[in-house]
C-alpha cells in the first residue's frame, strides 16, 4: 500500500499569501515611505509662508497624495500583473486619451503643458524606458544603432542645423536656452540659468549639516519651483551634506530592491515592466538631481517621491505596486515549486 505523501510546512510566501500582503519587498516599501515622509516634512519646514494663513498647505497636500498612493500601490500589488497583458488596449487608449486631454486643456506652466511636451520631462523620459525594455528583450545591436543614427540626426537638425539656414526650429527658444544653459551658467546669469546659479549656491551653502531656518536661498524665494523640481536644492542647504547623504541614500537602497525584480521574475514580461519602472525612476534621480547640481540641462523633471504633486506621487506608487506584484508573484511561484509533493519510500 502506497503511503500519502508528505507535505512540507507553509513557506513565508504562503504565509504571506494567507495574511493578504503577497510576500511584498518590504525594504523597497520601506524606502518608499522614508522618502515620502522626507518629503513631507522638507516641504512642511520650506514652504510654511507659501500661502498665508496655511503654513503646511504643500505638506499636508503631499501627505494626502502619498496616503491615496500607498492604498492603490497595495491593491495594485494583490493584482497578477500578468492580468494586465489582456487589457494592455485599454490601459494604453487611456493613457493616450489622457495626454490628448492635458494637450487640449491643460494649463500651461513657465511655458509649457507637463507631460506631453518634447523633448522635455516625461518625454525624455519615455525614449529611456523604451530603450531599456528593447535591451531586455535582446534587440539585435543593429537597431540600436539604427535609433542612435537617427537620435543624432535630429539633434544637430534642432541645435545647428535649423538655427544656421534659418529653418523653424521644433524647439521654442526658451527650450533651446534650458538644454544649453548649464553648460555655460554664467553668460546669462538673470535668465535662462537663474535657476542653476540659485541652485547651486543654496547646496555649496548648506556645507556639512545646513543652515536650519537661515536657509536665505530658500526663504527668501531666491530659489524657484523650491517644493517641486529644485526640492533637492533645498535639502541641500536646509540639511547640508548629511541631509543630502540620507536622501540619496535611500535612493540608493531604492534602486538596489528594484534591479533584483527583473532577475527574480517568473516570466519575460514581469521582466520588461520591472526593468522599465526601474529606469525610469533611475533616470528621474540622475537627471534631477543633476539638474540641481548643475549637471544636467533643466527638463522639469521631478524628483521622485521627494517633489510635491499629486501625478508624480500617484504614478511613482503605482510603479512600485507593479514591481511588489512582479516580487509577489516571483516568491509565490519558488515557494509553490518548493512545496511540491514529496512521495515517502515504499
Amino acid at each position: 500500500m502506497e503511503a500519502a505523501p508528505l507535505t512540507l510546512r507553509p513557506t513565508r510566501a504562503r504565509i504571506g499569501e494567507r495574511l493578504g500582503v503577497h510576500a511584498f519587498d518590504g525594504v523597497l516599501f520601506g524606502a518608499a515611505f522614508a522618502l515620502i515622509a522626507f518629503s513631507c516634512f522638507t516641504l512642511a519646514v520650506a514652504t510654511p509662508n507659501d500661502v498665508p494663513g496655511q503654513p503646511l498647505f504643500f505638506a499636508m497636500r503631499q501627505a494626502i497624495y502619498a496616503a491615496i498612493g500607498i492604498v492603490l500601490m497595495f491593491a495594485v500589488a494583490k493584482v497578477d500583473y500578468s492580468r494586465f497583458r489582456e487589457i494592455r488596449v485599454g490601459i494604453y487608449s487611456l493613457m493616450i486619451g489622457s495626454i490628448c486631454l492635458v494637450l487640449l486643456f491643460g494649463a500651461a506652466a513657465r511655458g509649457s503643458r507637463r507631460w506631453i511636451e518634447l523633448p522635455y520631462g516625461t518625454g525624455i523620459v519615455l525614449v529611456v524606458v523604451t530603450l531599456t525594455i528593447l535591451f531586455l528583450a535582446e534587440v539585435p545591436w543593429s537597431h540600436f544603432a539604427i535609433i542612435g543614427g537617427v537620435a543624432a540626426l535630429a539633434v544637430s537638425f534642432v541645435l545647428v542645423i535649423a538655427p544656421a539656414t534659418g529653418l523653424p526650429s521644433p524647439l521654442h527658444g526658451y527650450q533651446q536656452d534650458r538644454l544649453t544653459a548649464f553648460l555655460h551658467p554664467s553668460n546669462d546669469p538673470s535668465d535662462a540659468s537663474y535657476q542653476v546659479n540659485q541652485s547651486v549656491t543654496a547646496i555649496g551653502s548648506g556645507e556639512k549639516t545646513g543652515r536650519g531656518d537661515s536657509s536665505t536661498q530658500t526663504k527668501l524665494l531666491f530659489l524657484p519651483e523650491r517644493h517641486t523640481d529644485f526640492v533637492f536644492a533645498v535639502i541641500g542647504e536646509r540639511f547640508g551634506f548629511l541631509g543630502a547623504s540620507f536622501v540619496l541614500s535611500l535612493y540608493a537602497l531604492l534602486i538596489w530592491r528594484m534591479l533584483r525584480i527583473p532577475t527574480l521574475s517568473k516570466n519575460l514580461y514581469g521582466t520588461l515592466i520591472a526593468g522599465g519602472i526601474a529606469a525610469m525612476l533611475m533616470f528621474q534621480i540622475l537627471v534631477n538631481v543633476g539638474m540641481t547640481l548643475g549637471v544636467m540641462p533643466v527638463t522639469g523633471i521631478t524628483l521622485p517621491l521627494m517633489s510635491y504633486g499629486g501625478s508624480s506621487v500617484l504614478a511613482t506608487f503605482l510603479a512600485i505596486g507593479l514591481l511588489q506584484s512582479i516580487h509577489a508573484q516571483a516568491r509565490l511561484s519558488s515557494g509553490t515549486r518548493s512545496r511540491a509533493p514529496i512521495p515517502l519510500l515504499r
